[in-house]
């Protein structure tokens, strides 16, 4: 997997922006709130992404997955290289992450989504 590629599933999605933050990381947003961080410029490039309550744990214990330092506790985790995961596993755990954020926006945002 590339970034490119990552743009492209992110970009399934209504409503997604692209921000770059914290100087070098490439972030994917909806409704002003990150569902996907990477970071372009390292190698290799990682990321960051929410996941549900019973897939954190089954991440974890693979190679390469660690729980985020800081949101760790929120079940946000970091993968050391995203060419770890085929592209089929990327559109899955995007999409969690995605409709995890989504679920936390205010009614109006949500609303005008579907409209």
């Amino acid at each position: 997997m590339t970034v490119a590629e990552l743009q492209t599933i992110c970009h399934t999605h209504a409503g997604i922006t692209e921000e770059i933050k914290w100087d070098d990381h490439l972030c994917f947003c909806m409704g002003e709130k990150i569902f996907l961080v990477t970071s372009p410029d390292s190698f290799p490039v990682s990321a960051t992404f929410k996941a549900r309550g019973e897939e954190f744990e089954e991440l974890l214990a693979q190679t390469g997955f660690t729980a985020h330092r800081y949101l760790g506790r929120h079940q946000w985790v970091h993968l050391d290289d995203i060419r770890r995961l085929d592209a089929a596993r990327w559109q899955h755990y995007i999409g969690e992450s995605y409709q995890l954020i989504v679920a936390k926006l205010p009614a109006r945002v949500r609303k005008a989504l579907s409209a």
